[in-house]
């Protein structure tokens, strides 16, 4: 059961934050609208105040809801930029010490508890050493959980807003074509295989495809304000990747070393075997 859980900690922590948001959107949704009147600190500041920072940039821009739902949640992106960066690099040397867990795991193949203490001491101090930190990879997931939770709640709270079109949907109901959800899978399915797709020892894999599924499962059956954060802030996520992480020079600076080292490999042979013809002393 141990194993089973170090081999998939990421998935299972995965379903269980996105099970968690659909219990606390299901559980915490009322009917009683959100207005300056709204007692505790849930209703009457969080989502009051959200409210209010939507509407405002409504007004901001033409009064278009979703637009204002859209630089809502964007804006949010930006700010967390410097913590997803760092969780980019945190995955970027996990990725390079992979090599060495998996060694020290052939080291410490035994399942005896004695033994498998030791290797969790060993890899605590490999990752402490590269610098990695393991709780990163759902840190950025952890902060945006209680947003997209009250973002959701206040939507379907605020006259207004719950009320309010944008392009075919009304933002309190469920997208009636289905468009927002896929948009939304999509970019978030985009966002992983750019970040792949720069770091060559980091592979597709199950979690790729899993984390997209469900994000379509959870947006096309609630309100679209939900599936239009999801694809706002996946589609910015991949912008700023683009941007500051780009994945494509990455790739090609990657190659252009690797064809720089063979070139150097093989000149180091020809003029070894140069040397050897001639009868000279050869330094390897």
């Amino acid at each position: 059961m141990k194993d089973f859980y170090n081999k998939n900690k990421k998935i299972l922590l995965t379903l269980t934050l996105l099970g968690l948001v659909v219990f606390l959107t299901a559980c915490g949704a009322s009917t009683e609208a959100i207005g300056p009147d709204s007692e505790g600190f849930w209703d009457g500041v969080i989502m009051y105040n959200l409210s209010q920072i939507i509407l405002w940039l409504s007004d901001l821009f033409g009064g278009s809801y979703g637009i204002a739902i859209i630089v809502f949640t964007s804006l949010g992106q930006i700010l967390l930029l410097p913590l997803t960066n760092y969780q980019q690099k945190s995955m970027e040397k996990t990725q390079e010490i992979q090599p060495q867990l998996e060694a020290l795991r052939e080291k410490y193949s035994s399942k005896d508890e004695e033994t498998q203490a030791k290797l969790q001491e060993e890899t605590k101090l490999l990752q402490e050493e590269a610098g990695v930190n393991p709780l990163m990879g759902c840190l950025p997931m952890l902060i945006q959980m209680p947003i997209f939770i009250a973002l959701y709640q206040t939507v379907v709270r605020t006259p207004e807003l719950a009320t309010g079109n944008f392009l075919w949907m009304e933002l309190g109901n469920p997208d009636p074509y289905y468009i927002l959800p896929v948009l939304a899978a999509g970019f978030t399915l985009a966002n992983s295989l750019l970040m792949q797709y720069g770091n060559p020892n980091q592979k597709v894999n199950a979690m790729t495809f899993l984390m997209p599924v469900m994000i379509f499962f959870i947006t096309f059956r609630v309100s679209s304000s939900l599936a239009l954060y999801f694809a706002a802030s996946n589609a910015t996520r991949a912008f700023i990747t683009l941007i500051f992480s780009n994945p494509f020079v990455k790739r090609q600076k990657r190659i252009e070393k690797e064809e720089q080292e063979k070139e150097e490999e093989r000149r180091r042979k020809r003029a070894i075997n140069k040397a050897r013809k001639t009868g000279r002393s050869v330094r390897k």
